[in-house]
């Protein structure tokens, strides 16, 4: 009988406590080991029932959360969900070491607190073979010097999972001012799309937007995805064009690395360059193998540096990834393939 993944919930509302509680339980492979108030009272719970992963919320008594995490994960590094409403501050807990983060619901739509809660079943699921890591960023390497890159003609397509929105801001970080126009797909829920791609504008050289219908890709541009819109680009003369819409789940997923990948494929061909990073399933494996048979190159996260080892590692085996390398060597190998 297969080992139950074991819980620790932490909020401040007795409500939501209940609610998670009864949800997440309802999983056969879930158990969940205790309830917290507050950081204080979840340190001595973890002590005490010692579990596999904990859902904690950003805004509590005594300490934040984000303050909760950055204290812990020192002294008990283990995988942390981060249960919030829709605000910026889910990025700086990421930051921080949380594994993956889930928005809270509309506590009045029963079909919303449903679909919360099977989402959060399949975080926890993931979150539970991740791997706790620090935050990078200290150790970075030099940022890339805009002399080195060649009149270049390429574009640039990432695609991500769990543990993504910290390695795309490690990648995006190093890469200087004029760097070829960059589509990505992070997998992210609605909102937060938006407050994901604010944040990067605010803390790196690149101008990093939202992606909506009309846009064009541009030197120093990078386009990210709405988190319920699929995103395509169309060869427009010289130019990408962006086209996001509505459309059903692909492997899961709306926006789909491999709906962004496949267009790229199509549209780019031997122009571009495709990144796969840290994430669970498989999307954007086959997108990223259409790319590497029109003549892109391609780059995937290697083990060691993903929070999950799973798209890349599917990307890998099945021969569509060129070269693989660590986080912190990405926006080398990307640079040196856009000559």
């Amino acid at each position: 009988m297969a080992k139950k993944i074991r819980v620790l919930i932490v909020d401040d509302s007795i409500l939501f406590r209940e609610v998670l509680l009864r949800g997440i339980s309802s999983d056969p492979d879930i158990e969940v080991v205790a309830t917290a108030t507050d950081p204080f009272d979840a340190r001595d719970k973890i002590i005490a029932f010692e579990p596999d992963v904990m859902t904690c919320d950003v805004e509590m008594p005594k300490m934040s959360g984000i303050e909760f995490v950055q204290k812990l994960m020192p002294q008990y590094p283990l995988p942390i969900i981060v249960v919030s409403s829709a605000t910026g501050t889910v990025f700086d807990a990421l930051s921080a070491g949380a594994v993956d983060f889930v928005g809270k619901p509309d506590m009045s739509s029963v079909k919303n607190v449903e679909s919360f809660i099977n989402d959060l079943i399949t975080k926890i699921k993931i979150a539970s073979n991740a791997k706790v890591q620090k935050s990078g960023k200290d150790s970075l390497p030099n940022k890339i010097e805009s002399t080195k890159l060649a009149d270049s003609k390429k574009i640039i397509a990432i695609g991500a999972s769990t543990g993504g929105t910290e390695a795309i801001y490690n990648v995006l970080k190093r890469m200087p001012k004029d760097t070829p126009g960059i589509v990505i797909v992070q997998h992210i829920p609605p909102n937060f799309s938006r407050m994901f791609a604010e944040r990067l504008n605010t803390t790196i050289e690149l101008e990093v937007r939202e992606a909506k219908t009309g846009d064009y890709m541009e030197r120093g541009l990078a386009l990210i995805a709405p988190g319920d819109k699929h995103m395509i680009i169309k060869k427009i003369g010289d130019r990408y064009r962006v086209e996001c819409f509505l459309e059903e789940k692909v492997n899961g997923h709306c926006p789909s690395v491999d709906v962004l990948f496949e267009s790229v494929a199509k549209e780019a061909g031997s122009n571009s360059v495709g990144v796969i990073l840290t994430g669970m399933g498989y999307d954007g494996a086959k997108g990223l193998m259409s790319m590497r048979r029109k003549g892109a190159r391609t780059i995937g996260q290697d083990e060691k540096s993903c929070v999950v080892y799973g798209m890349p590692k599917v990307a890998y085996n099945i021969g569509a990834v060129e070269k693989q390398t660590s986080l912190d060597n990405v926006a080398d190998s990307v640079f040196k393939m856009l000559i």
